[in-house]
């Protein structure tokens, strides 16, 4: 009796490796993950790129405000040599008090702060770009002596001087810009009831007023955003001056 091989029959393996729909789904998880990732970079952008503005704006309203505050408080009471003609001669102080313009010498500068030589101070109110609005700007120019300020004032009427226009150019400091309005108020003591007013005009040269007020609105105020607010800076005075105001009244 023959013995036949008995044999055995395993099945085959099938080779390892993955389907076509295995792939999309890999792929498809892939494109919503790296979606995600790009739409959270994109918010995280947006956001640092509104905060840096917001901190911009706020850094140019603080650093408007302390360049106003540092040219009044540098308010130096100088005079001016006027020559109306050859024979004759008036000396009056250098200072200009009106609703749309400032000029004054002042210890403070834009470019050396404190460390610098006197300045003529010159700031006005102009229209603002396209006429939308105004803004406020200031010109500095170095200080030479009472002859040199004598060549701003066209007249006198009344003991006030009348000056010449101040011009926008290409040294012009913007202060504020895109603003509703910008106007000059000056802080007048009184020895009655109300004791003290603000008036825009200020026709007493020999005798500076006690503070300055720049009442200013943004022309588009966006809630959240920082603006331009009103400033009111004292002026400082001298004794000798506390005393003019005693006798002035």
């Amino acid at each position: 009796m023959s013995l036949e091989p008995i044999m055995s029959f395993e099945p085959t393996r099938k080779n390892a490796g993955i389907t076509l729909i295995e792939v999309l789904i890999a792929v498809s998880l892939l494109s919503l993950l790296s979606v995600g990732i790009l739409m959270a970079m994109r918010i995280g952008f947006n956001t640092m790129d509104k905060t840096d503005a917001h901190m911009v704006q706020n850094r140019k309203a603080t650093n408007a405000r302390k360049i106003l505050e540092n040219e009044i408080a540098g308010f130096v009471l100088t005079q001016a040599i006027w020559h109306p003609d050859v024979q004759v001669v008036r000396t009056i102080p250098f200072v200009q008090w009106e609703a749309q313009n400032m000029r004054f010498v002042t210890s403070y500068s834009l470019q050396d702060a404190w460390r610098g030589h006197l300045q003529i101070a010159a700031l006005t109110v102009i229209p603002g770009d396209r006429n939308e609005g105004v803004r406020l700007i200031v010109d500095e120019i170095p200080y030479t002596g009472q002859a040199q300020a004598g060549q701003f004032i066209t007249g006198i009427e009344n003991n006030v001087p009348h000056f010449t226009p101040i011009v926008a150019g290409s040294q012009s400091f913007v202060l504020a810009d895109r603003l509703a309005y910008c106007r000059f108020t000056y802080l007048e003591p009184r020895f009655q009831p109300p004791f003290q007013i603000w008036r825009p005009d200020w026709v007493a040269p020999w005798i500076p007023p006690r503070g300055v007020r720049i009442d200013m609105a943004p022309l588009d105020k966006t809630p959240g955003e920082p603006g331009i607010v009103t400033a009111t800076i004292p002026i400082r005075v001298s004794r000798t001056l506390e005393v003019l105001y005693s006798d002035a009244n």
